[in-house]
């Protein structure tokens, strides 16, 4: 927090430079003619925030919803990625053999 209101200025520490504003009883210095720091967050703030939280979960979090009628537990369903693709029992999911897609050229021999 120290270092944060050292470097008040950058834009990616505005979240705890406001934060150690309020607790030291402080908040004249946010916002205003006097102010330390801008009413308002900068655009570059609440995208460093969104990077961390996006960062903190990243790997770690899987949407699972479970089915208590199938007898699931919350966070049974989907505790790895499927092996097969998002809808396994599609017609298109195995690659038919007379049908290829190749621009329409016209087939080698």
């Amino acid at each position: 927090m120290q270092r944060a209101l050292l470097q008040f200025f950058k834009p990616e520490n505005y979240f705890e430079v406001r934060e150690a504003f309020i607790k030291a009883g402080r908040a004249d210095l946010i916002g205003g003619c006097d102010g330390l720091i801008p009413a308002q967050p900068p655009k570059e703030a609440l995208e460093a925030r969104r990077r961390q939280a996006n960062n903190a979960v990243r790997g770690d979090h899987y949407h699972t919803v479970a089915n208590p009628t199938a007898g699931e537990e919350p966070g049974e369903r989907g505790a790895e990625p499927p092996k097969t693709g998002y809808r396994p029992g599609r017609n298109t999911q195995k690659r038919r053999q007379g049908k290829r897609n190749n621009g329409g050229a016209v087939p080698r021999p």
